[in-house]
């Protein structure tokens, strides 16, 4: 192997229910400020990654800043409102304020203790702050709440070119809880959680997206066969709506695509697909024997300034565990 997250009464208790985005003192225009122990650090501060490299949060753009503060605006109308509280939240996370988002997740759960929409949200923050036991103990309590229950499509507060969601409660569920044990390098529980997610999946998107993970675990694993077994349900025309760069991945998996083709793609949807399909190539170098050219590729995607996505995050965890060996 390569070498090896009365009036005064009403104010205060918007500023307890918005916690580590705190709105007194926050002029109009001001993004939101830090978390509680990083006073002495830039709000944007954020923590470290997996191989020590300071994870700082990149200036918004002025839509996603009016969105956050609409989202701000309209949860001071309505306090307590989960949805608002939620929506808060996911317009702090897009900033790349995961602490202050993790913040007001967590009082969410105070007034919303068994809303399992909050755990499954504050459990992908904890992923972006490397943070995977976190992770996985709000991800693990969210399916309990959710089991035989409907499912439910989760709206996107950053939605695809046909503005049609695709991943639902249930499925992001799962998704993460996937990724969570993933980078832990527990292959055996990223599998059934990957496992479960696919069943619950409805559409292309979700199937290819799934699909991509369980054939690197099972081929970190020395499982070919099953792995080669994953991909019989992927078709080169199948709908997909987002998750092109994962089915690309696949169908190269499937030998569809030439590895030079394959190396040629431009990821289709933003830097952070970048990262995730770069990631598939470095991964399969890796367990192809090729660990010079992965480790040449881990290093770049770590190095990603899109820090949070999981391509990135992957690449680290890659990286730490196969350093020293």
């Amino acid at each position: 192997m390569f070498k090896r997250f009365e009036c005064w009464f009403f104010v205060a208790g918007i500023f307890i229910l918005v916690g580590a985005v705190p709105l007194l003192g926050q002029q109009d225009g001001e993004e939101p400020s830090g978390s509680a122990g990083l006073e002495t650090q830039s709000p944007r501060y954020q923590g470290k990654s997996l191989l020590g490299r300071d994870l700082i949060a990149a200036e918004p753009s002025s839509s996603l800043l009016e969105k956050y503060r609409q989202a701000k605006q309209q949860l001071e109308a309505d306090p307590g409102n989960a949805d608002l509280e939620i929506w808060l939240a996911r317009f702090t996370a897009y900033q790349g304020l995961h602490r202050q988002a993790i913040q007001i997740y967590t009082n969410g759960l105070q007034r919303h203790p068994d809303d399992p929409r909050f755990l499954r949200h504050r459990g992908h923050r904890h992923i972006s702050l490397r943070d995977f036991d976190s992770a996985i103990a709000d991800l693990r309590r969210a399916a309990e709440l959710v089991e035989g229950t409907s499912d439910q499509v989760e709206p996107d507060g950053m939605p695809n070119a046909q503005n049609q969601p695709v991943s639902s409660l249930h499925t992001n569920i799962w998704y993460h809880l996937g990724l969570a044990y993933y980078l832990k390098n527990d292959l055996p529980n990223a599998v059934a959680s990957y496992e479960r997610g696919l069943a619950a999946s409805q559409n292309d998107d979700m199937k290819v997206a799934f699909t991509h993970w369980l054939y690197m675990c099972h081929r970190q694993m020395g499982q070919e066969k099953k792995a080669e077994q994953r991909l019989e349900i992927i078709r080169d025309d199948m709908h997909v709506i987002e998750s092109f760069d994962y089915h690309q991945l696949c169908l190269f998996y499937k030998g569809s695509l030439t590895l030079e083709e394959i190396e040629k793609r431009k990821p289709a949807e933003s830097k952070g697909s970048s990262d995730a399909l770069r990631y598939g190539i470095a991964n399969w170098y890796l367990y192809s024997g090729n660990e010079e050219r992965s480790r040449k590729l881990m290093e770049e995607i770590s190095n990603s300034q899109t820090w949070s996505s999981f391509g990135c995050i992957a690449a680290e965890a890659t990286l730490q565990r196969n350093i020293g060996d």
